[in-house]
């Protein structure tokens, strides 16, 4: 499993071992640990992007992490527009990235 993960932090010590979970995203199968947002899972793996903008086609990836903006919306087991990084991650799951989600606000509604 590639590990992006702190395991040994020099205040909090060494982690616990804990259970392995297995999912999918974009058709690529990936580890994460029980507990751990799709967002965390995905950035300790080494997947920055996880959708595209819907009028520029530039990538886009985790931006606060909080769940205050929607940079992190994906498509999760068929249910578009999801939030990365306020999903905890369950076993099995099939993500996609967002490629053609709407934007949340459309212009000049008010």
């Amino acid at each position: 499993m590639k590990n992006g993960r702190v395991t040994n932090h020099p205040v909090l010590g060494t982690l616990d071992e804990r259970v392995t979970l297995r999912f999918l995203f974009d058709d690529q199968e990936f580890e994460a640990f029980e507990g751990e947002t799709i967002a965390a899972a995905l950035l300790a793996n080494g997947v920055r992007t996880l959708r595209r903008h819907e009028e520029t086609g530039t990538p886009r990836g985790i931006y606060c992490n909080i769940g205050h903006c929607f940079e992190c919306r994906v498509t999760i087991d068929g249910i578009t527009g999801q939030r990365a990084c306020l999903t905890v991650l369950k076993d099995g799951m099939n993500i996609r990235s967002g490629k053609t989600l709407p934007a949340p606000l459309k212009k000049g509604v008010h």
